[in-house]
């Protein structure tokens, strides 16, 4: 039979008894322990938290500063911008819980900037926040600060106001086409009754009311001019075609707005002895927009010069023929045109000005008391006098032809002739030159450098 050592016996006890009270002191270590666990998962909650609601915020941030550049927006100031940006940031940040701030926690700000051939805007939306803890009160930190910024860009063209200045002298009543001018050759004797290019008293396809004076001898009879002459043989003249190409360049610049997004205005001036207005500065460029008289159907009214007969305006005001007051008329359209703004729709700016001109490039007037025939621009420097105020100015040369047959041509035209081209395109801003010669497209070359003028267009700070 064993028998217990009692020695034994005292070592189990104790050994229980150590474990019994390690275990209580590891359930309290244990205790203490959880204590930083479930407040370090309580922050990671609550910064998870905090993250969501700032990617929730950066979206509504996001979505306002794209707002502010809308195509509808583009053609609104920047001001307007703003207020259509802040009205969407702060509508869906309204909607958040859990989030506090305040006005003052957040800037944004619309930029219209020069890039060239473009107005460009920035919308900027920079906004701080605070996320409200649930766990991180215990700690003291009621809330952790959130923040972010969105950046949005768009680009819109300037708006333009385009000011055409239209010669519509005898010496634009040329034939068009080299055909044209051999047929109202071979039809019109003209006052020596030769058959040579003689054009008649008046020069050209001159329009009279009284032509019987001039003893043209066509084939209607004393009371046919050479401009009715022209009408009867289906002769184009180059007038024709600068009226059509007008019309055309209403419709082109209303689609280019419409796609653009811009806003361009349109005024038509002709040129002969007088300034005259087609159309006062208009919005209404063509016949689809709601308007009493839309700039396309005042440019159908460009019509040639009616004189009395060759060298007389009326029986009683006889002025040599001098109808071709081009230095007025530039310094008339340049008191027309305002000075230019950048081209923005933001508060107190205003259109880019472009002025166009279509002319053969001849002035023919009383200058100093004395007639003078010259280039344009040589008389006076009223090219570079517009030029120098921001606004810039295209030019289509009709090229003057050389009529060696006609008398007025070779005594008053030919000795300069060669140089019309190059005073006309030294008129022009860079790039704004165009020139079309008998048989060449008028139309086409005025839309082109429609496209151009736009295409060029710079802010002027």
């Amino acid at each position: 039979m064993q028998t217990t050592d009692p020695r034994q016996s005292a070592s189990r006890r104790g050994a229980s008894r150590l474990w019994r009270e390690n275990r209580g002191a590891m359930a309290i270590i244990t205790a203490l322990m959880m204590i930083p666990v479930l407040f370090a998962m309580g922050m990671a909650f609550d910064l998870t938290l905090a993250q969501s609601r700032k990617d929730k915020i950066q979206g509504y941030s996001d979505a306002a500063a794209l707002g502010g550049v809308t195509p509808a927006m583009m053609s609104q100031s920047d001001a307007n911008s703003v207020t259509q940006s802040t009205a969407l940031f702060e509508g869906q940040l309204a909607m958040l819980p859990g989030v506090t701030y305040s006005d003052s926690n957040f800037t944004i700000t619309a930029t219209d900037n020069d890039s060239g051939v473009q107005v460009n805007r920035t919308v900027v939306v920079t906004w701080k926040a605070n996320s409200q803890n649930v766990f991180g009160t215990l700690l003291g930190m009621s809330t952790f600060p959130i923040s972010g910024t969105s950046t949005a860009a768009s680009s819109t063209a300037p708006n333009i106001n385009f000011y055409l200045l239209l010669d519509s002298s005898p010496s634009m009543e040329i034939a068009a086409t080299t055909a044209g001018i051999n047929t109202m050759i071979a039809n019109e004797p003209g006052a020596n009754n030769s058959g040579s290019a003689n054009y008649g008293g008046c020069g050209f396809g001159c329009h009279e009311s009284n032509p019987s004076a001039d003893n043209l001898m066509n084939p209607g009879g004393a009371s046919q001019d050479n401009y009715a002459l022209a009408r009867s043989l289906n002769v184009t003249l180059r007038l024709d075609l600068v009226n059509s190409a007008t019309q055309n360049l209403m419709q082109n610049a209303y689609n280019t707005e419409q796609a653009d997004g811009a806003t361009y205005q349109a005024a038509i001036y002709t040129i002969d002895y007088n300034f005259n207005t087609l159309q006062a500065l208009t919005g209404c460029l063509y016949t689809t927009q709601t308007c009493a008289n839309p700039a396309y159907t005042s440019a159908g009214n460009l019509a040639p010069l009616e004189v009395y007969d060759n060298n007389c305006l009326t029986s009683s005001n006889c002025n040599s023929d001098e109808d071709s007051y081009l230095d007025m008329g530039l310094s008339s359209i340049d008191n027309a045109m305002p000075n230019p703004g950048n081209g923005t729709n933001n508060a107190g700016d205003t259109p880019q000005e472009v002025l166009m001109i279509v002319s053969d490039g001849v002035v023919d007037e009383l200058y100093n008391g004395n007639r003078t025939i010259a280039p344009i621009n040589t008389l006076a420097s009223w090219c570079s006098t517009i030029k120098a105020r921001g606004i810039r100015i295209a030019f289509l040369y009709t090229t003057y032809q050389p009529l060696p047959t006609n008398s007025f041509y070779e005594n008053n035209v030919a000795s300069f002739q060669p140089n019309i081209a190059t005073d006309a395109q030294n008129c022009a801003s860079p790039g704004l030159f165009y020139q079309v010669s008998t048989d060449g497209d008028i139309n086409a070359a005025l839309q082109t450098l429609f496209q151009e003028a736009v295409a060029t267009a710079r802010l002027t700070h």
